[in-house]
Parts: C-alpha cells; sequence; structure tokens
C-alpha cells in the first residue's frame, strides 16, 4: 500500500515539476521537449533521481502510443484551408524531402563510420523526419505568427512526414535482417505501396466513418472526446496489423475529423490538445529516462559531424530540390531549410533496430540521442530570431478569447466569443460606436458584475465584458475591434502594410498615375491582383512586390484571390 502511495506521489510529483518547467522554458526560450528530456536524464540512473530504465519493449510501446495521439492531435487542429497554399510543398518535403535526407545523411554516415551501405541509409532513415510541431510551440510562446505560406508548409509536413520515416526504416530494417540487398527496389516499393495504399485507405475511410457515428449516436457530451480518441486509436491498431501505416492513418482520420461538422468539437480538440502535450511529456520523460548519459561521450564527435551534414547540408539541399517548382522565396526555403528540427521520432525509430536485433543498433541509438539534442540546442533556440531576420513575420491576427462553440444542429460554426476590453483596445480608442462583420450579433455587456444592454455598443468602457455570437470566419474581424495587441513598431499595421489601402481589383495604371509608380506599360490594365498573382500562384498576407521605390504588400486573401494590398514605400521597414 504504502508503495503504491509513494509511486503515485513520486509520478505526480514529476508531471507537475514538468509542466512548471514547461511554463519557465516558454520564458527563457529553451525548447519544451528539450526541458522534458533532460529531466528524464536527471531522473534516470546515472543522475540525482537513480532510476534504472532499460526496457525497450516498453519504452517502444509507450512511445508509438504517445507518437499517435500527438499526431491525431496535429491532424484534428491542422484548418483544410491551409492545403490551399501549403498542401503540395508540404507532401513532396514529406515524401521525396525525407527520402533525399536519408539518403544524403546516410551515405555520409556509411563513409565516415565505416557501415554497410544499407546500414547508413538506416541511420540516415533514422534522423529523416523533422518535428515542426516543437518550432510553432516555441513561436507561439515568442509571440511570433509567420507567414501562412511559411507556417501551412511546415504545418502539414510535420504531420505528414513521420510516415515515410517510419517505413524507411522498417524496411532497410527488413533488408538488413533477411540480408537480400539484391532485393532493395522491389522491398522498398512493395512496403511502400503496402503501408501508404492502407494508411491513406483506412485513415480517410475511418475518419468519415468515426464522424457519422459520433454524430448519429446519442452518447453525454462527456464520452465525447474518449470516443473520438479510441476511434482514433482502432483505426491506428487495425492498419498496423493488416501491415500499414498506423501513423499515416491516425493523422488523416484526426485530420478528417477536425475539419467536418461534429458534436462538441470544441470539447474534443480541447480535451486531445491537453492528452496530446501529456503524450509528449510523459514520452520525452521516458526517452531522458532510458538513455545512459555517459554512452553519449564515446560517440559525440561522431554524432555531432553527423548532425552537421544533417542541420547544414541534407535538409537544406532537401529542401530546395523540393521546393524549387513551388517558386518559394528563398527567404521562405532559407527558413524551412533551418527549421529542420529533430524531436520524438527519430529517438523512438531508433529503439526499432534494437527490437529487431540489428547490429550496432546501440550506437545508433546514441548518436541519434546525440543529434537530437544538438539540434534542439541550435535550431530550437534560434528559430524565433531567424524567423525575425528573414523577415517572415506578419501582424497578429489571432488571439486568445473565450470561446463557446454551440453545437446548434445546422450552425456548427457558430461561437459565443468573449472579450475583457482594455483601456488601449481599438474600439474604445476610436471613441464610436464598432462596425460589427457581418453575420456578428451583440448578446451581452458586463460590467462590475453586472448585466447591462448590447444594443448599439456605444458606451463600452474599460474593464467591460463583451459577449457575441458571431461566426467562426468572423473572429479575425472582431479580434481587431475589442483586442489590444501590443506588437512591435515594425509589425503594426501602417509599418508593415504601409499609409494606404488599395483594391485588389484596381488597375495598376491608375494607381501608378495617381502615386506616381514605375511600372512597365504592357502591365497597365492588370488588376493589383493579377499583377500580384503572377509573382505567386497562391498569395498570402504580407507577400511583397517592388516596384521602384514602392512596394505593393497583400494585405487581405480569399482563396487566391487578393483583395486588399497596402502600398508603401519599399524601404520604410
Amino acid at each position: 500500500m504504502d508503495l503504491t502511495n509513494q509511486i503515485i506521489l513520486l509520478g505526480s510529483a514529476v508531471l507537475l515539476a514538468s509542466v512548471l518547467a514547461g511554463v519557465l522554458s516558454n520564458r527563457i526560450g529553451a525548447p519544451l521537449l528539450l526541458v522534458f528530456l533532460l529531466i528524464g536524464m536527471l531522473l534516470g540512473e546515472e543522475g540525482p533521481g537513480g532510476i534504472a530504465f532499460d526496457d525497450v519493449q516498453t519504452a517502444h510501446l509507450f512511445g508509438s502510443l504517445a507518437l499517435a495521439i500527438i499526431l491525431f492531435d496535429g491532424g484534428l487542429a491542422t484548418p483544410i484551408k491551409h492545403f490551399r497554399v501549403g498542401l503540395r510543398p508540404a507532401l513532396v518535403l514529406a515524401t521525396l524531402g525525407v527520402a533525399i535526407t536519408a539518403t544524403l545523411t546516410g551515405l555520409f554516415a556509411a563513409w565516415w563510420l565505416e557501415l554497410n551501405w544499407l546500414e547508413g541509409l538506416l541511420l540516415g532513415a533514422i534522423v529523416g523526419s523533422t518535428d515542426a510541431a516543437a518550432v510553432f510551440s516555441l513561436l507561439r510562446s515568442r509571440g511570433l505568427e509567420l507567414k501562412q505560406r511559411v507556417g501551412a508548409t511546415l504545418e502539414i509536413e510535420s504531420g505528414s512526414n513521420d510516415p515515410m520515416a517510419v517505413f524507411l526504416t522498417i524496411a532497410l530494417i527488413e533488408l538488413i535482417v533477411g540480408g537480400d540487398e539484391q532485393g532493395f527496389g522491389l522491398v522498398m516499393l512493395t512496403e511502400f505501396a503496402r503501408q501508404m495504399g492502407l494508411g491513406a485507405l483506412i485513415g480517410l475511410a475511418g475518419g468519415f466513418a468515426l464522424t457519422a457515428l459520433i454524430n448519429r449516436l446519442a452518447m453525454s457530451p462527456g464520452l465525447h472526446p474518449l470516443a473520438v480518441m479510441a476511434g482514433g486509436l482502432t483505426l491506428f491498431g487495425l492498419t498496423a496489423v493488416l501491415g500499414g501505416s498506423g501513423f499515416l492513418a491516425i493523422y488523416l482520420a484526426g485530420l478528417v475529423i477536425g475539419n467536418r461538422p461534429l458534436e462538441s468539437t470544441q470539447n474534443i480538440k480541447r480535451f486531445h490538445d491537453g492528452v496530446a502535450r501529456l503524450a509528449q511529456i510523459g514520452m520525452f520523460l521516458m526517452l531522458g529516462l532510458l538513455v545512459t548519459p555517459s554512452h553519449l561521450l564515446p560517440v559525440a564527435g561522431d554524432a555531432l559531424l553527423f548532425a552537421a551534414v544533417l542541420i547544414l547540408v541534407a535538409r537544406p539541399l532537401a529542401v530546395w530540390l523540393c521546393l524549387l517548382p513551388f517558386r518559394f522565396p528563398w527567404r521562405e526555403q532559407t527558413f524551412i531549410g533551418w527549421v529542420g528540427l529533430r524531436g520524438a521520432v527519430p529517438i523512438i525509430l531508433a529503439l526499432f533496430p534494437l527490437l529487431a536485433g540489428v547490429e550496432h543498433a546501440d550506437t545508433y541509438f546514441n548518436i541519434v540521442f546525440f543529434v537530437v539534442l544538438v539540434s534542439l540546442l541550435v535550431q530550437g533556440w534560434t528559430v524565433a530570431s531567424a524567423a525575425r531576420t528573414l523577415g517572415l513575420e506578419v501582424p497578429p491576427t489571432t488571439h486568445v478569447v473565450q470561446r463557446v462553440e454551440l453545437d446548434i444542429p445546422g450552425q456548427q460554426e457558430l461561437e459565443l466569443v468573449g472579450y475583457r476590453l482594455a483601456a488601449d483596445a481599438p474600439v474604445l480608442l476610436e471613441r464610436r460606436a464598432p462596425h460589427l462583420p457581418a453575420g456578428v450579433r451583440p448578446v451581452a455587456v458586463v460590467r462590475e458584475r453586472q448585466l447591462i444592454e448590447a444594443d448599439g455598443l456605444a458606451d463600452l468602457k474599460a474593464g467591460d465584458y463583451l459577449y457575441l455570437m458571431a461566426e467562426a470566419r468572423a473572429l479575425p474581424g472582431l479580434d481587431h475591434l475589442f483586442v489590444a495587441t501590443p506588437v512591435p513598431e515594425r509589425l503594426t499595421e501602417r509599418a508593415f502594410f504601409g499609409d494606404f489601402v488599395l483594391d485588389g481589383e484596381a488597375q495598376l495604371g491608375a494607381v501608378s498615375a495617381v502615386y506616381g509608380m514605375a511600372i512597365d506599360p504592357a502591365d497597365r490594365e492588370l488588376s493589383l491582383d493579377a499583377l500580384i498573382r503572377r509573382s505567386h500562384e497562391h498569395p498570402v498576407v504580407g507577400d511583397r512586390l517592388e516596384l521602384g521605390q514602392m512596394a505593393l504588400v497583400v494585405r487581405e486573401v480569399e482563396g487566391d484571390r487578393v483583395t486588399k494590398v497596402g502600398l508603401k514605400l519599399a524601404r520604410t521597414g
């Protein structure tokens, strides 16, 4: 009995300390995953905790389960609208990009470590996937918002590149264990078709089926999140048992579920966000426990060189080749190439050779663990400054407000939104009744714990709590009215977009006549929208087009159509 209580006390205390450490890491800018890894190492057999843990099978079980939950949450949280600008480049990065990265690093490993070429490729495959979720955690903690094209590409790539790395790792282990180097091409092709085909089929079909099931069954709202999680993990297990990619299946299922009308959508997403964070904490603590720090020192030199090739050569070259057809500006390519942050997946994949009894498996694990530490330290600590240096920030458009989704049949996108008005809220500084976006109705104003009339909103004061009924698409417009956002001078709307706002349908010739802009006479009849889309196939907010001493800056976009354009001097920031 005492042992049980002691275990509960120790486990809960470690969890609480990890959460508090995560809050501290946000303040000092340290990568959150690095903090959890270090805590796990401190709790291990060579740290103050003194806990001896070397059960690879258990680590693989819980690591795979945690990774499946994290991927499921990633799918739930990925808006389908991001596919407009990020789907095609992200899929190329998640497949061809992983293969190129694995091949380059693998061939280097085979040469430098004097391994068989298949063993070298296996080591390259293990470190082939990225953890962009860690990147977004860092960016959010620093209050940075990326251009949509960059953010969407990284977000989709991070959710979809793990299955490719898993496939390469498993296929190469089968070849090494089987000793059939002659059948390399056939094995890789067959394995790819089976894993990706089954994963895509079961994931998409299962996502639609699970959505329909949740919407049709009458159950307590508290059971909806559990049913969705159980359904997602069932699809993961079923796909894996049939020989497919369970990781691809559960990610695609989450993607379908997160973008379909669903009962208790907000409760489901909040629950899975919390569970995914818990899974991330537990996984990294466990992986930190599993490693023996003294075993890292003998491989430190080789691992450091391997990490340098991965970070400085393989990833940037793979990104450049994969994004070449999509005309990404060089600044965006540079950032995506640098943000190849390695996280939990390589360490989990490094367990596979240990389970399969591959020769040198212990060395692979220690090298991979060291590479992840280097990646988290070097890339993780510089991602925010890299985004600023390369000019990929845009003025923030999303804010934390009170939101309650109303499960009205046929109105799943209708929400009750609440704001507490600060003294410098835009609506109070303008000193007039706000013009609310379409689809928004005021519901209530609470002032000093008293409910007052909300009609007109002409007499709002600092400290008021304002509640409105709104469609989801109206939230950015409401944020601009009611949220005071402290941003650097360079990201204020005037500094970023310029002094003048132009319609996307305005003709370039007319704009040139008014503002004295230098243009090609052949472009006089073009609209600003057509001119910008000639340079950017899928324009996003923040895209710029330099015209002499002036610049056009995309301000608003609907689909692929530019609706509002800012005009500013090209060298004013």
